[in-house]
């Protein structure tokens, strides 16, 4: 590899590096906003994400896959709103809720992604578990695994090259901690899912770059 070759690939990796730290501040900005109840905002920040992630995709796609997420985040309160008893979400209540309305607003998202509809399905599993106690993060790793092969326009990720194969790939499992980080509610391990979620991005935005 020629002096200049290497140059330019050492630019373009700090340029990714610079767009991936973007994106996780706009992953960490997005659900603020959500949390805060600032649709419209959420809306713009999940957006720009999408811009990124989906790049075959015309921005009226964009914006209506990520309006499809907000609004399934909103379903998904008001299934917890509608379980709350004396300020606490009730177990049973949450696990015999009705979550159609969340999975059908994650289908729609999965649709125009291009991503399996097991996107939805494990999407709605992991929110459920996460307010009723239980299991959440392999349902919620395997939404992303779905999510991700969509992005990366490969059905087979994760390719491992040798044992193993039947784990999720580290970029999932990134996205499960930063989620985990979320909950905890401080600035201090907000910054870290920020961190965190970087190499996540980097990878979409390498694999884009190979195309």
């Amino acid at each position: 590899m020629s002096q200049r070759s290497a140059e330019k690939q050492r630019m373009e990796a700090n340029d990714n590096r610079s767009t991936a730290r973007y994106l996780s501040e706009q992953l960490a900005a997005g659900f603020q906003a959500h949390d805060r109840g600032s649709y419209s905002d959420a809306i713009e920040h999940f957006y720009m994400i999408d811009k990124y992630q989906f790049e075959n995709l015309g921005d009226d796609k964009l914006r209506l896959a990520a309006t499809a997420f907000v609004d399934a985040l909103e379903a998904k309160d008001e299934v917890e709103f509608q379980c709350l008893q004396h300020g606490d979400i009730q177990q049973e209540a949450i696990m015999d809720a009705d979550y159609s309305p969340v999975r059908n607003k994650l289908r729609q998202r999965a649709s125009i992604i291009g991503a399996d509809s097991n996107y939805a399905v494990k999407k709605a599993e992991a929110w459920r578990k996460h307010k009723a106690g239980g299991n959440y993060w392999t349902p919620f790793g395997w939404s992303q695994v779905h999510e991700l092969r969509a992005a990366l326009q490969n059905p087979d990720y994760p390719s491992k090259p040798r044992a193993g194969k039947s784990g999720l790939g580290p970029e999932p499992l990134r996205y499960v901690l930063a989620f985990e980080l979320h909950d905890m509610h401080t600035k201090r391990h907000w910054q870290q899912g920020i961190e965190v979620m970087i190499p996540y991005y980097e990878t979409i935005l390498t694999n884009q770059m190979g195309k």
